[in-house]
């Protein structure tokens, strides 16, 4: 995983738009952001029963698999969004980048790759995108049934009891 400032250049959002200048693990974990750099699925299934995830599932975010779907996709999943859960996701093959929301109001932006675990608490905005390969395979984690639900940023999302609980810690 490499974390950096997003550099807010006009461009496809799957370039890596790195500034140059990067972003440690303490900072993220103010932000609440938790990473786990787990080589194989024991340290996954270590982590899920930790935080007591019982579902799981597999998505596979490419045009070979969405076919006439992906462009779509790719904006929505682009779309700044928020969570009321938990979004825990495992990297199981091709890269991507996750961008996250510093204190600041800045774009956070993390490049995930095989083997990389990453937990975004709830409330916190984020977004997520392919990289340039349009490829990526990972594992979705969930407490209860799997469910996907963005909410995206909107000012009445300020009184949500997510968004006020993460505002309040960060």
């Amino acid at each position: 995983m490499k974390a950096y400032w997003f550099d807010n250049t006009e461009g496809d959002q799957r370039e890596d738009h790195d500034s140059g200048r990067s972003v440690d693990l303490e900072y993220l974990s103010k932000l609440g952001v938790l990473y786990r750099h787990c080589p194989c699925i024991d340290g996954v299934d270590i982590i899920a029963s930790e935080r007591s995830y019982k579902n799981r599932d597999e998505i596979i975010v490419s045009p070979e698999k969405m076919g006439s779907a992906y462009e779509e996709k790719v904006k929505v999943f682009f779309n700044e969004h928020l969570h009321e859960d938990e979004e825990i996701r495992y990297i199981l093959d091709g890269e991507g980048f996750f961008d996250v929301r510093s204190i600041e109001d800045k774009w956070v932006r993390m490049r995930l790759e095989k083997g990389d675990l990453i937990i975004l608490p709830a409330g916190i905005y984020h977004r997520f995108t392919t990289d340039s390969k349009n490829y990526i395979k990972a594992m979705r984690l969930f407490k209860d049934e799997p469910k996907w639900t963005p909410l995206n940023r909107a000012a009445e999302l300020d009184s949500l009891p997510a968004r006020q609980e993460y505002a309040s810690r960060a």
